[in-house]
This record gives C-alpha cells, sequence and structure tokens, in this order.
C-alpha cells in the first residue's frame, strides 16, 4: 500500500506535468514541422552547453533514484527526500550566470519540475488576514516571479501565498545587463533590473487561463473530498498577490497603477503599489506625503468603482523602502491611517552598504541590496511602523530572512506576514518546510497558541 501511494504521489508531483507540457509540445511540432523542417533537410540537434548536460543528468539520477526510493516509503517521507533532493541540484545554479539561473528556476517551477507539499502545514501556522484565509504565513515576494509564469508551481512549493510582478503597463526591457550580482559569502544580491516586464497584456492572459485552471482543480477536489475544502483565495487554496509598478517613461505614475488595477485586479488576492524601487528614476519621490496621498486616493478609486461580488475588492497594500527617515516613515503612518491603506510591505531594497557588505568589491555595484545585511535595517523599519500605525495595519515582514528565528523575529517586531526572495534563491525549494518548521517551534517554545499572539510582541509595552 506504502509504494503504491508514493508511486502515484510521484506521478502527480512530477509525470501529470510532464504529459501536459508534452502534448502542447506535439501539437506544435505537428503543425509546424512542414515549414520548419522539410523532409530533405534534416534536423539539426541543437548543442547542450557541458553544464546543461551536467544539470540535466543530476535531474534524471534524483528522478531514477526517486522512484526507488518511493516504492518503500509513505507519502510524507517521500515529500521530505523529494525536497531535501532538491539540495543536490541548487548548487549547480551558482555556476551559472545569475540572470541566467533566475531564468531556468522560474521555467522549471513554470513546468512543475519541483516538488509538490503534500504534507499539512502545522496547524499554528495558519492565520486569517483580511477575510482571507493563510496556511501559513510565509510567502514568496514581487521580482522572483515577475510576469505570473509560475504560480501554480511556485504556491505548490508550500509558500502560504505569493506575490507576483512587479507589472508593467506597457512591456519593457529594464535596464541593460548584466543588471543582478551575487554576494554568497554575505548571503546578499544585488540587482538594478529596472521593472523589466513583459506587461500588464501578457500578465492578463497568463493570470486568466490559470485562474480558470486553479478553480475547476479545486472545484473537482472539493467534490471528490470527504472534508469541506476551505478556499485561501479566489482561485482556491494559496494566496496570489499582484504587485504594479509603473513604466520609466511614464509621466503619470497614477495613471499606470489605475491601468495595473482595472487590468488585473479581478485575478487577485491582494494588490500592492511599488513605490520603492530604487531602480526606477524619481519612483520613491512618490512616498512622499502628498504624492501618497494623492497616488493612493486614485488607485483606491479605481478599484472601488469595478463590480465587485460578495467577497469585495482586493485588498490594495503599499510597499515602502528601508531608507527612509523619521518623518518619511511618520508621513506613511499617517498617510496609511487615513486613507485606511488595507497593508504595508516592509521593505523593498535598500541602497545602502552596511558593514557587512563594504568590503566586497562587488557591492560598489548600482542597484538594490537585498538578502542578510538588510536584515536589521528592514526589521527597525517595520517595528517603527508597527508603533505608529499602533498595531491597526496588517503588515509584512520583507529583507533578510532566512530562517524560522529570522521570520519570528519580524512577527514580534509586527509583521503579521513574511516574504523572502533571496534566502530562496539560494537555498532552492528545501529552506520553504524548514523555515515552517523552525518558525512553529519558536512559537511553541514562547508558549504561543498562534501567529496572532506573537505579532508585535517585541513593540508592546512591558
Amino acid at each position: 500500500m506504502a509504494a503504491r501511494v508514493a508511486m502515484k504521489f510521484m506521478s502527480e508531483c512530477f509525470v501529470s506535468r510532464k504529459l501536459k507540457s508534452n502534448n502542447i509540445t506535439r501539437h506544435y511540432f505537428s503543425t509546424t514541422a512542414s515549414t520548419i523542417n522539410p523532409p530533405n533537410i534534416p534536423k539539426k540537434v541543437p548543442h547542450v552547453s557541458k553544464k546543461g548536460r551536467l544539470l540535466t543528468g543530476a535531474t534524471i539520477g534524483l528522478l531514477i533514484g526517486g522512484g526507488a526510493y518511493a516504492s518503500t516509503v509513505d507519502e510524507a517521507t517521500f515529500c521530505g527526500w523529494l525536497f531535501n533532493a532538491t539540495k543536490l541540484v541548487n548548487p549547480i545554479f551558482s555556476f551559472l550566470d545569475p540572470e541566467v539561473a533566475h531564468r531556468l528556476a522560474v521555467s522549471a517551477a513554470a513546468r512543475g519540475w519541483v516538488p509538490i507539499e503534500k504534507r499539512p502545514d502545522p496547524s499554528i501556522l495558519e492565520l486569517k488576514v483580511w477575510g482571507r484565509r493563510f496556511s501559513n504565513p510565509l510567502g514568496l515576494s514581487a521580482g522572483f516571479d515577475k510576469n505570473a509564469e509560475a504560480v501554480e508551481g511556485l504556491l505548490g512549493l508550500g509558500f502560504g501565498f505569493v506575490e507576483v510582478g512587479s507589472v508593467t503597463p506597457v512591456p519593457q526591457e529594464g535596464n541593460p545587463k548584466p543588471r543582478i550580482f551575487r554576494l554568497p559569502k554575505e548571503g546578499a544580491i544585488i540587482n538594478r533590473c529596472g521593472f523589466n516586464s513583459e506587461g500588464i497584456v501578457v500578465v492578463a492572459k497568463r493570470l486568466g487561463a490559470q485562474h480558470g485552471k486553479r478553480k475547476l482543480e479545486t472545484s473537482s477536489a472539493a467534490s471528490s473530498a470527504v472534508d469541506e475544502v476551505v478556499h485561501g483565495g479566489k482561485a482556491g487554496p494559496g494566496i496570489l498577490g499582484v504587485n504594479l509598478g509603473k513604466n520609466k517613461t511614464s509621466e503619470d505614475a497614477a495613471a499606470d497603477y489605475v491601468q495595473g488595477v482595472h487590468t488585473l485586479s479581478q485575478y487577485a488576492d491582494y494588490l500592492v503599489i511599488n513605490i520603492s524601487s530604487p531602480n526606477t528614476p524619481g519612483l520613491r519621490q512618490l512616498q512622499g506625503r502628498k504624492q501618497l496621498k494623492d497616488l493612493v486616493k486614485k488607485v483606491q478609486a479605481a478599484r472601488d468603482e469595478m463590480q465587485w461580488g460578495e467577497e469585495g475588492p482586493p485588498p490594495l497594500l503599499v510597499k515602502i523602502a528601508p531608507d527612509l527617515s523619521k518623518q518619511d516613515l511618520e508621513d506613511i503612518a499617517a498617510v496609511a491611517l487615513v486613507l485606511r491603506v488595507d497593508g504595508l510591505i516592509i521593505s523593498n531594497t535598500t541602497i545602502q552598504r552596511p558593514d557587512l557588505v563594504s568590503e566586497n568589491p562587488v557591492s560598489q555595484e548600482a542597484g538594490g541590496l537585498s538578502g542578510k545585511p538588510l536584515f536589521d535595517l528592514s526589521t527597525n523599519i517595520l517595528k517603527d511602523v508597527y508603533i505608529l500605525t499602533k498595531g491597526k495595519i496588517p503588515l509584512i515582514g520583507c529583507g533578510g530572512i532566512s530562517s524560522g528565528e529570522d521570520a519570528y523575529v519580524k512577527i514580534r517586531a509586527g509583521a503579521t506576514l513574511v516574504q523572502l526572495y533571496t534566502a530562496f534563491a539560494y537555498g532552492g525549494p528545501a529552506l520553504i518546510p524548514k523555515i515552517k518548521a523552525e518558525l512553529a517551534q519558536c512559537l511553541e517554545r514562547d508558549g504561543y497558541k498562534s501567529i496572532y499572539e506573537a505579532v508585535g510582541a517585541d513593540c508592546r509595552q512591558p
């Protein structure tokens, strides 16, 4: 029985998605073969690099080994093995150009070539925010899946929520390459991508197709399940956030964000106004009190004028920078309270270079710094904003999280939810269940029965 369960699980994780991909591929080549490869012209065999062969060989080896292992264990044990097995593949990406590695990772998730988390999250991690159920508070921040190519695969890894984007109204290439730089010893990355995006039309089509597919699968699962299926987001378990950006050459930032709301909000469980990237000229000026107030009013009006069902419009959040003065933070908190902003994400990358990275020559590259060196700075800003907003606005803590203890510190500093990116780029899928397990242990160690009890614990008066 255990063998059958394990083999079925392996099939669900890899084979079903692969077959779908192969069917699409066969259809494409069957309809175009006559024009691409005439009968008398032999097909050219593409060259595969040594690194590519190594990555392919490692993946095939893991699948073969996994097939043998699957026949002897239960589903939960095999799931753990799959996540641990990614530790063997992930280091190979470090030999590739950072942007090439990033593209490969997104493509793998989009094609279902990543493990699927079948084990339930610890019940202590479950929470409800904005009326939406999160199975855990750990999310993937915007910047990884910029064009919403891999939502299903990323949610399947066990994130409580995934945020795609930033998405701009008009497609744009972003800044010249190279624009992503690793600082592996410091656990950091510097990027100056500049909102490279395929644009809202492409992303809307992609999200629409995924939305329908997820809803169909969720409905099928609900009809066959004995217990009631509790939906997290609009399309089923797992929450989807959409991060909106402005085009570099746009002269009307508000119009860009409004266009994003009109086109993408129907697929989003929450929306984010990103006004804090350091790589788009003039963007951070929108964090000023007057500018922010005018912008949020216009975007809120655009969202509220749309037709919504019983669930209402998606919550609207603002993502801010860590490089802000005390007065800046007071202004942002005041606007957020007066306009009843649904949440704040704290924080984006920093233009500062803390001592931890200052001696590394790569730190001289222009762009935003993320990863471990950002942790203290972003956490201090998070704590300040929690106090300024009196704990009335849900905050998402982002910046430098690489362990369950880090996530716990963010929560105690005022975060209801947390996000990671850089640590995921270095640690791969195996990091996700590790952080969740460690976070649950931290809560239980200190006597908390839920996330809610720990939120802002370090900000309260003794």
